[in-house]
């Protein structure tokens, strides 16, 4: 990516059509479309560099219908199935009319990645807990950092310029309740100083909110949720914070399900961050292994459970629990694990006696419940928790056994600012708000209780892209 951006001090106070606040997949994808429609556009950044949360995301976007599923022969999916998948999965709770744009939105906006951005993908598709399909497409790089790379590029082309190091004080609104613009000051590394003057870039059509989720902010999100402390961890950046939700909300946004945060279930608590312990846990030991309770040796959960299930049955253990995954179903996942076993996040060993030493499990109830589980996968049924078994499932017997520590960390927020189909923020008056719109994780009510793998990305694409298109016309 461009190491150089444009810094507040460079901008005197002046007037554009559209102001996007967030440099995150789904602001620059508002960006790139508003600027596409002819309209003027500036996005300011908080950081001292874009990307937020997308850059540390695996850039995995769900879509139906793609030429990747015909591939690998999946010919039944369809926005609908994509759909009922995301309404399970929220508990019903899920604001229907959103969840159906984005699911008949999906296969566009990640065509949209690979023929105008220019994004590349691993020939595969994969399946994650609560999705009843391989749906989810994955970047060769494997990180969110290449598609904010061509987003960024493509902004640079379309001449729209990105300020960094600017902290948004508040929204503008005029006297009919409009919102005009922004109040912004300079800040180096995040942290803004009193002495800081402040600049006015006003909106003559509209602002963007695309600021993303408050995953790191402690206060917040233990208000929402009490054992969200700060002695659980979290996959975001420190960036990740409520300071312009709680501004559209003092303004009169209406807040949605707040309280509805997720816990990755994938992560390891032996690293910090969203670290490397996701891609074995997520693409490797939750498909093609198990996951065991080391103080019974057993299992205690069907894996491709959805993040909301099995977070809540590890928490119910009350310490980390183990995953495991053998030489088989590490060759059949197709990911190189070489990183994660080098700095120790994901463990090898030879023999299940040795797998089950380390971790201070029973040996002989840890062999009887892998010997169980592999007679279920030679069946094609798992009797005990209903976990799908899938076509290329082996059982889990062939050395060396990998295995790592699982526990739940603080990864997505559901909830947020309502919006409309159209991307527009409502007030909680049920009214859109003049001249506001948001996209990404900063809104609320697409996913319900619970959000699918994957689709936070194509959320964020395709209300972006909503909401740059619909700002530029206002």
């Amino acid at each position: 990516m461009p190491d150089k951006y444009c810094r507040l001090s460079a901008l005197p106070e002046q007037a554009v059509d559209v102001v996007v606040i967030g440099s995150g997949f789904a602001g620059l994808a508002a960006a790139i479309e508003a600027a596409a429609a002819g309209a003027s556009v500036i996005v300011v950044e908080k950081m001292l560099s874009p990307g937020g949360n997308s850059l540390i995301s695996d850039g995995g976007i769900a879509a139906p219908g793609t030429a990747y599923q015909l591939d690998a022969g999946i010919t039944w999916d369809s926005p609908e199935m994509m759909y009922r998948d995301m309404i399970t999965a929220g508990e019903g709770l899920n604001h229907p009319q959103l969840v159906q744009v984005i699911a008949e939105g999906a296969r566009d906006a990640f065509l949209w990645t690979e023929e105008v951005l220019g994004v590349t993908y691993k020939n595969r598709i994969d399946i994650f807990g609560g999705h009843s399909v391989a749906r989810c497409h994955t970047p060769e790089s494997v990180s969110g950092r290449s598609l904010i790379k061509r987003q960024i590029e493509k902004l640079i082309a379309l001449g729209v310029p990105l300020y960094v190091g600017a902290a948004v004080q508040a929204l503008v609104q005029d006297e009919q309740g409009r919102v005009t613009g922004i109040k912004v000051a300079d800040r180096d590394g995040g942290l803004r100083s009193d002495d800081d003057a402040e600049t006015i870039i006003h909106a003559s059509k509209a602002v963007i909110v695309a600021t993303g989720g408050f995953g790191s902010d402690v206060d917040f999100r233990q208000a929402q949720d009490p054992r969200l402390d700060g002695t659980l961890m979290s996959t975001n950046k420190p960036s990740a914070t409520a300071e312009i939700l709680k501004e559209c909300m003092r303004i009169g946004a209406n807040p949605v399900q707040l309280s509805r945060i997720q816990l990755g279930p994938w992560a390891s608590p032996d690293e910090k961050g969203f670290g490397l312990g996701p891609l074995f846990g997520d693409y490797v030991a939750l498909p093609y292994g198990i996951l065991i309770d080391p103080y019974t040796g057993g299992r205690f959960v069907n894996e491709l459970s959805d993040r909301k299930i099995l977070a809540e049955a590890m928490l119910q253990k009350k310490h980390p629990v183990i995953g495991i995954a053998d030489a088989a179903g590490v060759q059949t996942a197709g990911w190189d694990l070489q990183r994660a076993v080098r700095k120790g996040i994901v463990k090898t060993f030879d023999t299940v006696p040795d797998l089950a030493a380390y971790y201070g499990v029973d040996p002989v109830n840890l062999q009887n419940s892998l010997s169980r589980f592999n007679q279920m996968v030679i069946r094609g049924e798992d009797c005990d928790f209903h976990k799908p078994m899938l076509n290329m499932a082996v059982p889990i017997e062939h050395p060396p056994y990998y295995a790592m520590r699982f526990w739940p960390k603080v990864h997505h927020t559901m909830g947020g600012i309502q919006i409309d189909v159209l991307a527009r923020v409502i007030h909680r008056e049920q009214y859109p708000i003049a001249g506001l719109f948001a996209a990404g994780e900063v809104t609320g009510g697409i996913h319900g209780a619970c959000r699918l793998g994957s689709c936070a990305i194509t959320e964020c694409l395709v209300m972006g892209r909503i909401a740059g298109q619909q700002a530029a016309r206002k």
